[in-house]
């Protein structure tokens, strides 16, 4: 179709800029870190209920000695503070909460009241402030965001059933408060929109099957930190080694080129290397030793690739490649292993032929789209070869009006159907083909503002600066993207459509089945992979030298891991506080190893149960430790911020500038723990305040090291000191004390918990006008023990998700 490509594209290209600018959001807003107060109609005043007189006594004899308006510590100043209008002045008294609930205030050394005043007092303000809530809602106002790269692959596999490399399509999404879902990140640039425009481009030709498409190339590469020890995917046969499984579309009845390479060729022993398409072994060739030949033909020239050329039907199919496993026993004095990162490593003795990569080229000598997944969804009818043009209209407006319809979110319009079929008229008409009009009509709706962007606008008949519930279409839209990260399925839009999910009983029954549905996983690979930063084990690079040890297959184990233990959390709907308590975790037989696990063999993951209460919970997990260490030891700074963060919910102010850094051994000098250097770094009374909470908690773990081993000597040689003690006086003892104490702040992490999934729910950062519905989100979900399904449910019903503030 290359005579429409110029003309048809630019018209593309200005409907998509027009229609983005449209939705708002072709620029990025400057408003992250802009205050989100409610508009003055909206403040809700303060109950003038009685004031215990107890509660003024405690602040003045307590807190107002630093808070006041002459030294303003902290920005509080509680001397002039109005008991009798809280509400007046949510921000500062959510403050004064926080710091009762957590016994963080008044400072270590200062007098402090009697914990039940501390509970009676934080009681009376939660209460004060949350009723002042639900007579004034104020659910926040989110901005118009496009679709992240995360939610745009999942959304073209379940909109089309076809599955895509979004890395390869997109680049990568900002993030803000921990998420990359975050509206204010979310703009679209003219650079971003050419990825989109030739994203779309690329999707249409494969979920149509354009037998106009020119041949390609795609590599997989395998890591050379991967040992390719045992079977390296369940897509493998059992018996198999190494290489890697892959699932490729192969978008045309075609025939392609499989291509092998290896990394070396020269192997004294001889190899079986097995190419597999849907698990069928189709080629088989002998690699290295005296008599290497592949089935009648002599091994190829030592630095030449395997190659196979075979006609493919259209679809996702899964190419395998791997090895024959051969049971090896080393012998001799040399070890039986280098470390994969050495330059000396040649494999494992038995298994040194190693693959590094796999092309997939084609179509070659295409012989029509086939019969795929993707055009199984999308021609839910078509026309016969004899058909008029307006029964092949006919055909077509009811495909479009089906894909528009799932891609839209909300029903489609006359307008909306009209739009598309003049695009379907152009494509057919520009290359005599029913499909290529289909194929045409359906790159407009991925480029439309209705798909790209997530828009929820205002009633016409909503006062300004009010809150107004969402329509339930709106509201399956935020519930589907929530939990799965895409679109609402056909059930959820029909249940939206008639106007039932408003019904709580509706909206619950919707909520449990979509959290048992398979696509609620991105829980597990988007929510808490960002979370708790394990998503960044891609890019952690321990030091060769100091760990020869680590490689990928490691690196792999430690991502799974805690993947799988999450999952089953969430699976079994556990309560979250087990997060930190859980006395098993899911191991192959490489992490087991690692981790001192006996009698755990092969790749695959099993639940097991620990003997002792070193790795109990998520603070024992290989992934945890190394992300939160640098890449030659471990960092008590940077998990003990992650600890505050990410458990606590109390993260530390930023570092001030010019901090100098922590001092590294000298190689003259005798090692010091890093204990040591630190108690040095914290003299610097810059330091002191912010290190003191946050030490303590790392230090804790230092019977880990860098890449999550257990160890009993510290760099120094000496005995690893693993106690801590906060300011508060609380102290504990290595990892088991460091649970038990965060088991006493047990509310605390739920708080934390409930917030991040609150902020990953509505694409936007958590403000003091939210603390009410966690609290309400915390209180029902605590006679159920604190399960997942109820704060996941909690928040389905929340104020900010059901409502929204119109524009002021």
């Amino acid at each position: 179709m290359p005579t429409r490509q110029a003309p048809e594209r630019t018209l593309l290209t200005g409907l998509a800029s027009i229609l983005l600018v449209g939705a708002g959001i072709w620029a990025i807003p400057d408003r992250l870190h802009a205050a989100a107060a409610p508009a003055a109609s909206q403040t809700p005043t303060g109950l003038a209920t009685a004031v215990p007189s107890s509660y003024r006594a405690v602040l003045d004899r307590y807190c107002v000695t630093c808070h006041n308006a002459r030294l303003q510590t902290a920005n509080l100043m509680l001397d002039a503070a109005d008991f009798g209008h809280v509400g007046d002045d949510t921000e500062a008294w959510e403050k004064v909460v926080r710091k009762l609930r957590s016994g963080t205030m008044p400072p270590a050394g200062r007098p402090r009241p009697a914990p039940a005043t501390y509970e009676a007092f934080a009681s009376w303000l939660e209460t004060t402030i949350d009723q002042g809530a639900a007579a004034r809602p104020h659910p926040g106002r989110p901005t118009a965001r496009r679709l992240n790269r995360t939610e745009y692959t999942n959304v073209i596999r379940d909109l089309l059933a076809l599955e895509i490399d979004g890395r390869a399509l997109l680049p990568a999404d900002d993030m803000a408060y921990g998420f990359d879902n975050n509206a204010d990140m979310l703009p679209v640039s003219s650079a971003l929109l050419e990825r989109y425009m030739s994203a779309s481009a690329t999707i249409a030709r494969l979920a149509v099957g354009d037998p106009t498409m020119r041949p390609g190339v795609t590599s997989y590469t395998v890591s050379r930190l991967q040992l390719q020890v045992g079977q390296s995917s369940p897509d493998l046969p059992f018996g198999s080694r190494g290489g890697l499984a892959v699932r490729h579309h192969f978008p045309l009845d075609a025939e392609y080129v499989l291509t092998v390479r290896l990394r070396g060729r020269r192997f004294r022993e001889p190899h079986q290397l097995d190419i597999r398409l849907d698990g069928e072994r189709i080629q088989t060739f002998t690699v290295g030793g005296r008599r290497a030949r592949d089935t009648g033909t002599r091994d190829p020239a030592p630095d030449a690739p395997f190659q196979v050329r075979l006609r493919v039907a259209a679809g996702s199919r899964v190419v395998g490649v791997t090895f024959v496993e051969k049971m090896v026993a080393p012998e001799g004095v040399g070890p039986a292993q280098l470390p994969v990162g050495s330059i000396s490593f040649r494999g494992i003795r038995g298994a040194e032929a190693r693959v590094e990569a796999l092309d997939i080229a084609g179509p070659y000598d295409a012989t029509g789209p086939g019969d795929t997944a993707s055009r199984r969804r999308v021609f839910v009818c078509e026309p016969g070869d004899d058909a008029s043009v307006q029964e092949a209209e006919t055909c077509a407006t009811r495909i479009l009006s089906a894909l528009a319809r799932r891609a839209y979110r909300r029903p489609v319009t006359e307008a909306d159907i009209e739009t598309l079929l003049r695009f379907y008229r152009a494509g057919r008409a520009d290359a005599g083909r029913f499909d290529a009009g289909i194929q045409f009509a359906l790159e407009r709706i991925l480029l439309d503002s209705s798909f790209l962007v997530r828009v929820e606008r205002d009633p016409v008949d909503v006062a300004a600066g009010t809150a107004y519930r969402l329509s339930d279409i709106a509201v399956a839209s935020r519930l589907s993207f929530f939990l799965w990260s895409s679109i609402p399925d056909d059930e959820l839009l029909d249940v939206a459509v008639r106007g039932a999910l408003g019904d709580p009983a509706v909206l619950e029954q919707q909520v449990r089945r979509m959290l048992v549905d398979p696509r609620a996983a991105t829980l597990v690979t988007n929510f808490a992979a960002q979370w708790l930063h394990f998503r960044n084990m891609r890019a952690v690079a321990p030091d060769i030298n100091a760990f020869p040890e680590f490689d990928d297959d490691l690196r792999e184990a430690f991502q799974r891991e805690t993947e799988l233990f999450i999952e089953h959390q969430l699976r079994e709907d556990r309560s979250v506080l087990d997060l930190l308590t859980a006395d098993y975790t899911f191991v192959n037989g490489r992490l087991a190893r690692h981790y001192g696990i006996p009698d755990v063999y092969g790749s695959h993951f099993r639940r097991v149960t620990f003997s002792d209460d070193r790795r109990g919970g998520l603070l024992g997990h290989g992934s945890i430790l190394t992300v939160t260490s640098y890449a030659n030891r471990t960092s008590p700074v940077v998990r003990g911020k992650w600890l505050l963060e990410n458990i606590l919910g109390a993260p530390p102010p930023p570092p001030p500038p010019d901090v100098p850094p922590l001092a590294e051994n000298e190689a003259h000098t005798a090692p010091r723990s890093v204990r040591e250097r630190m108690e040095q770094h914290r003299a610097s009374p810059a330091c002191a305040s912010c290190h003191a909470q946050m030490d303590p908690l790392g230090f804790a773990l230092e019977n880990f090291d860098a890449i999550g081993k257990w160890r009993d000597v510290d760099e120094g040689g000496a005995p690893v000191d693993a106690t801590g003690a906060l300011p508060g006086g609380m102290a504990f003892d290595g990892p088991a004390g460091l649970r038990q104490m965060l088991q006493t702040r047990g509310e605390e992490f739920v708080r934390t918990v409930t917030s991040k999934l609150l902020t990953y729910a509505l694409g936007r950062g958590v403000e003091t006008y939210d603390m009410p519905a966690i609290r309400t989100i915390m209180r029902e979900a605590k006679a159920g023990g604190y399960r997942w399904s109820s704060i996941i449910l909690g928040i389905a019903k929340s104020t900010p998700f059901q409502l929204r503030s119109s524009e002021p």
